[in-house]
């Protein structure tokens, strides 16, 4: 421990020191660990690599012994203090569900939709919780009205669930869906603008694109994108299911008409719960996917309208969203870039076999990466790393490039990375045989 980690350490809160950290045991509070997290010192580039300060966050997770979870982007664990919040509301509304559930707890689901809207800059009546990105997303792609011949413009990276959703579309209304490549990694934002305009025809209604790309990380320009398409009459859906609480922006600088993400990923919330924007114009001409009474046109809740459902899960949200506070937006955004450096630098150093499709500039990604090994099948190698060292990662077989997925957290630590990265050379030196 260096001078700076010391004293560091010995400004961290009494409360901390005498409970030995952020142990799971005894810390159900996501407030006073979130407090405790935030009086740590130090600015984002100042905690980036003081390992003492994320082995107390790490230690609000519970984690499985002898596993190495390098996919959090699949979906993330809650911390600790998030699990035993929604344990307590599950709890409470199993006394008497049609009171607890539905007069006690269900209306503060509206304080938990305040401040995630405050946090990312919206209007409250912009927000809806949802189960996940994906039903946010087809509340908008299955919402609105469109003719036979519209056209879609998406590309060939964005998530499969929502290009079938639109193919959906197209055989059962005479929708197009036009599909575009662009570079990988994709680190010229005015490139991406022109490829989008370029492919406009008289016919398109939609702009279907990704905030940070699930493939390879790639964060992409929406904002730059959504203001080329308005010129153009055109609205713009954005699939955000990585990018909220994982680096730090504001939806409302994107300036989209919806935007739907999962925030059991990278903000922790209890599995299951998502966000969905739409900008206050357009909510009144977005069809609901179950249907609500007209009364409801103008109400964004009318998204929310999916019968009987859970209060535990969506209070969760706000437990979560204060641990977030806690550890900072921008220091948590320069942890996960750090940890992506980190892993990437190394393998990059060790051989030229290594091929990288995510971008390392500024910006241009965060937490998510895609490494493969030239020679070695990416399915392969992806069974490989969990048969033999039981890592877990997501093989990416794309038609334009190949790797593992790599999305470590505010709790993975550098000896597991050192350990996949260990793993990796290995198998360019040897192989993967048996």
């Amino acid at each position: 421990m260096n001078r700076r980690h010391f004293l560091g350490a010995m400004s961290w809160p009494a409360a901390a020191a005498a409970a030995g950290g952020l142990l799971p045991s005894g810390r159900a509070n996501a407030l006073e660990v979130a407090e405790e997290v935030a009086a740590y010192p130090g600015t984002a580039s100042e905690v980036v690599d003081d390992e003492y300060f994320w082995n107390q966050v790490r230690q609000a997770f519970s984690s499985e012994a002898g596993i190495i979870n390098l996919n959090s982007g699949g979906v993330s664990p809650s911390p600790v203090p998030v699990q035993e919040a929604m344990k307590r509301y599950l709890d409470y509304s199993n006394t008497s569900p049609t009171y607890a559930m539905w007069q006690i707890l269900e209306p503060q689901r509206e304080q938990v939709r305040e401040r995630m809207a405050r946090e990312w800059g919206v209007d409250s009546e912009e927000v809806a919780l949802v189960r996940n990105a994906s039903e946010g997303l087809q509340i908008c792609q299955l919402g609105l009205d469109l003719e036979p011949g519209d056209e879609i413009l998406t590309t060939n990276q964005d998530y499969g669930r929502m290009i079938t959703t639109w193919q959906q579309r197209e055989r059962r209304e005479g929708l197009v869906l036009r599909q575009i490549s662009i570079p990988v990694p994709a680190e010229d934002d005015d490139e991406i603008v022109r490829l989008f305009e370029s492919n406009i025809t008289p016919r398109t209604r939609v702009i279907h694109m990704c905030h940070i790309i699930n493939l390879t990380g790639q964060i992409l320009p929406v904002a730059k994108v959504t203001n080329m398409a308005r010129k153009h009459g055109i609205e713009v859906i954005v699939d955000g299911a990585h990018a909220l609480a994982h680096f730090d922006f504001k939806i409302s600088d994107l300036e989209c008409d919806y935007y739907a993400t999962s925030l059991h990923k990278w903000l922790f919330a209890p599995h299951g719960t998502g966000l969905l924007y739409v900008r206050r114009n357009k909510i009144a001409n977005l069809w609901p996917m179950m249907a609500a009474p007209a009364r409801m046109d103008d109400d964004i809740r009318k998204f929310e309208e999916i019968g009987t459902h859970p209060a535990a899960n969506y209070l969760g949200i706000g437990d979560a969203l204060t641990f977030h506070q806690g550890i900072g937006s921008l220091r948590k955004t320069a942890r996960l870039v750090y940890l992506r450096d980190y892993h990437l630098n190394r393998l990059m150093d060790f051989s030229d076999r290594v091929q990288v499709s995510t971008s390392q500039t500024p910006g241009k990604a965060a937490g998510i990466s895609t490494v493969g090994v030239e020679g070695i099948d990416t399915s392969e190698l992806n069974s490989w790393l969990w048969r033999e060292h039981k890592i877990i990662s997501v093989g990416i077989n794309h038609a334009e490039f190949t790797g593992l997925r790599i999305s470590p957290s505010v709790f993975t630590t550098l000896e597991e990375l050192d350990r996949f990265c260990d793993a990796i050379e290995h198998a360019i030196r040897h192989g993967i045989a048996a």
